[in-house]
This record gives structure tokens, sequence and C-alpha cells, in this order.
């Protein structure tokens, strides 16, 4: 089964400095219906302007994942962790039992369009870590792990058994991915479009995934750009 969640009917909010579309609820947007999906808890689409971004606030007991689109993303925390995030790059931050960070935009005269994933960690009061590391090429019509439990094939090692894929396909391209007996899925469509399961999807489109066991996905457009999660 695969039910489609399209992105015009997402939360929105307005700031002026930074508009954001919530997959699931967040904030201020509150879906009695969309509250999450497994130990996925928050899918953000934000639009960052030049110069701006969220000063220093704290997290605790949360596994974020953050993937720009366009722009450069400046981060910093209390871990220590640091440094600018572009296309191509991944980074994580575990809260745990605690953690303070800030992200600003890089650029003064560009927005910065990125994805913000909030997964429930598999536990309480892990200690607080960051992560960066860049795939680039490496998701070209592929399916490329870029965040696991293990840490699997050079990905990110996070704490949910949760694994993250991210691919970006020419025209025309396919893959497929196979889900193990109980497993759940959920592909963010962030760019072009999409055919899967008979049904075409179109950027800011989320596509749930249950009693599935391939799942193939087709490129109608340049660039088509998406994050695939396998969740138990």
């Amino acid at each position: 089964m695969i039910l489609i969640r399209k992105g015009a009917d997402r939360g929105y909010a307005d700031h002026g400095w930074l508009k954001a579309r919530h997959s699931f609820s967040f904030a201020n947007y509150h879906h009695p219906a969309h509250m999450g999906f497994r130990a996925l808890r928050v899918i953000n689409e934000d639009v960052v302007q030049g110069g701006a971004g969220f000063p220093p606030h704290g997290h605790r007991d949360m596994e974020i994942i953050t993937y720009v689109l366009d722009g450069a993303l400046e981060h910093k925390d209390s871990t220590g962790g640091g440094g600018v995030i572009r296309p191509g790059e991944v980074q994580y931050m575990a809260a745990g039992r605690g953690v303070t960070h800030s992200e600003y935009n890089a650029a003064q005269d560009a927005p910065v369009h990125l994805l913000q994933i909030w997964l429930l960690p598999d536990a309480s009061n892990h200690a607080p870590r960051y992560e960066q590391k860049s795939f680039g090429e490496e998701r070209r019509n592929a399916l490329r792990l870029v965040a696991s439990p293990t840490g699997a094939a050079g990905s990110i090692a996070i704490n949910q058994d949760v694994s993250v894929f991210a691919s970006v396909l020419d025209d025309g391209a396919s893959v497929d991915h196979r889900f193990g007996a109980g497993r759940y899925g959920w592909l963010q469509l962030a760019k072009g479009g999409l055919e899967i399961g008979g049904v075409t999807i179109q950027a800011g489109d989320g596509a749930r995934i249950a009693d599935e066991s391939l799942v193939a996905v087709k490129a109608l457009a340049p660039e088509t750009e998406f994050l695939l999660f396998d969740l138990n």
C-alpha cells in the first residue's frame, strides 16, 4: 500500500525570514492524522533568507538530520560540532541528553533550501554527537545509503533502526528498494517528479509505504532528488 501525502496539503508557516512546509505536526501546525510515521517525527522543508537563521536553542532525545538542496547552511553546537553543509552533504546531530545549537544561512544574498528530519531515538539519554559527510555523485542514479543504525557502507551511524537513502535521478532513470518483512517506508520527493506504484508525484509530495516488499520509482524530470526512509 502506497499513500501519497501531497505537498500542497502540508502545514505552512511564513515568518518572513523563514518559509516552512511541515509534512507532520510541528510548532503551530497540528494535524491529528499526521503526527509522524513510525520513528519519523518531523520532515520540514525550509527556505531561509540570506543572513537569517535559527539562534541558539536546545533539543534533547531526538535524532536530527539536515539535508541541503540549494545554498549553504552554517551549524554550531555545544558538542563542539560545526561546519557549513552544502548540497550533496548530510549533517547529523544526536541531541541525546541535551544539546544547544544554531543554524544560519551561510550566505547574505541568497536563500538556503533544505530538508530537516527528526527521528525518535531508540532510547533516551544518548551522548550528544555531531557528524557531517559528503555523498555527492554517489547518489546519482542510485539509492545511496547515507544514515543507518550500524554506519554500514560508509553511512552515518544513528541511534535508531532506520536506514536513510538519498538519490538524484536523471530523467527516465529508475531505482528500486526491497523492504524486509515488517518494514515500512517513507519517500520524500524534494525536486522533480517520480512515478511510484503507478502514481505520479511532484516535488514536495511524500509517499507512505506499508506492506510492500519491493518498490520501484522512475524519474519523470531531470535532477529528480529524494530521500527514502526504511523504518521498523
